[in-house]
C-alpha cells in the first residue's frame, strides 16, 4: 500500500492480484482514497481494457470526450468499454473507490453484455448491470479494509463468471495474438488462422470484445507507441517498429486517438503536476496524463 501526505493533500493507493481462477482475464484490482486540496483532471487514452470503477463515497466524476466539451456527463461509478478516442475525467479532489481492470473477453463473460454496447462509451454500471452492482458497491462500502474488499470482489466475480456466457476460445486466441504482436498481425491472416472469414471474425469481435479486429489493432499499436514515446524514442523509429506506413501515418493516427500530437503528449507528461495520484491507472502501461487545473 502506498500512502502520501503533502501540501496538496493526502492519498492512498493499493493494488491486488485477483484470485487465480479469475486471471488472466481479470487483470488487477486497485483501491484508492484521495483527499486533495483542489480538483483533479486526467486525460485518459485508449488502453485496450474494460474498467469497472465503483465509487464508495458517491463523489461525482465528470467525464467527456477529449475533443467534445459538450459531451460532459456526471457519474458516480463508471463502466468503460474499449475506446478508440481519448476522454477527460475530472473530480473534486475527494474520491474513494475500487477499480477492476478486465480483458474485454473476460468482461463479456463476467458482465453478460454484448461488448459493442460499451464500445467508446462510459456508462453507469447500475444502468446496464442492475441491482447486482448496487449490492456489490454497498457491501464494499460497508467492508472495513482493502484486503477484505479485494476478497469480496473475488467472491462476487467468481459467482458472475460461473453464470455468465462463455467467450469463444477462438476469439480469446485471436485477441491474444493481436496483443502479442502489438496489433501488427494482418486481420486477414488472423481470420485464416482462426478458421473464420474476416466478416465472421469481425462480428464475433464486436460481440465479445467490443471493437472489430482492425480497431483493436489500432488501440494495441497505440499502446506500444505510448510506451516507446515515454521511453524517449524518436517518432521515425516508433513508426517503423509499430507497423505504420511512415511517420505521417503515425502522427495522424496518434492525434486522432489521443487528441494531441506526439510532441504535445510527451511535453504534457513531463509537465504533469508532481502531486498524487500516480499518472497511470494500469500497471505497466501508459494510460493517462494528469492535467493542470
Amino acid at each position: 500500500m502506498q500512502h502520501s501526505a503533502c501540501p496538496a493533500g493526502a492519498w492512498e493507493s493499493v493494488g491486488a492480484r485477483p484470485d487465480a481462477r479469475l486471471r488472466p482475464g481479470v487483470r488487477e484490482y486497485r483501491g484508492f482514497r484521495l483527499t486533495l486540496d483542489r480538483p483533479r483532471r486526467r486525460l485518459e487514452v485508449p488502453d485496450g481494457a474494460v474498467t469497472l470503477m465503483l465509487n464508495l463515497e458517491d463523489e461525482p466524476l465528470v467525464i467527456r470526450a477529449a475533443d467534445e466539451p459538450r459531451s460532459a456527463a456526471s457519474h458516480t461509478s463508471v463502466l468503460a468499454g474499449l475506446h478508440t478516442h481519448a476522454t477527460l475525467g475530472e473530480h473534486s479532489g475527494r474520491l474513494t473507490g475500487l477499480e477492476v481492470v478486465l480483458a474485454p473477453w473476460a468482461a463479456f463473460s463476467l458482465l453478460g453484455l454484448p461488448m459493442y454496447e460499451l464500445a467508446d462509451s462510459i456508462v453507469d454500471p447500475g444502468e446496464v448491470l442492475g441491482r447486482r452492482v448496487r449490492t456489490l458497491t454497498e457491501a464494499l462500502t460497508a467492508t472495513p479494509g482493502w484486503p477484505e474488499r479485494f476478497a469480496l470482489l473475488d467472491s462476487v466475480l467468481l459467482q458472475w463468471a460461473a453464470t455468465g456466457p462463455p467467450c469463444d476460445p477462438r476469439v480469446i486466441w485471436a485477441w491474444r495474438r493481436l496483443v502479442r504482436t502489438a496489433g501488427t498481425v494482418p486481420v486477414r491472416r488472423l481470420a485464416t488462422e482462426t478458421g473464420w472469414t474476416p466478416r465472421t471474425l469481425a462480428g464475433r469481435f464486436r460481440e465479445q470484445i467490443g471493437l472489430t479486429p482492425k480497431s483493436v489493432a489500432r488501440v494495441l499499436r497505440l499502446r506500444r507507441v505510448l510506451r516507446l514515446l515515454t521511453e524517449g524514442h524518436q517518432p521515425i523509429r516508433i513508426a517503423g517498429e509499430c507497423g505504420f506506413y511512415d511517420q505521417a501515418h503515425l502522427a495522424r493516427d496518434f492525434r486522432g486517438m489521443t487528441g494531441c500530437t506526439l510532441r504535445e503528449f510527451r511535453a504534457r507528461r513531463a509537465a504533469a503536476p508532481a502531486a498524487p495520484p500516480a499518472p497511470d491507472r494500469i500497471s505497466g502501461q501508459v494510460t493517462s496524463i494528469l492535467m493542470a487545473t
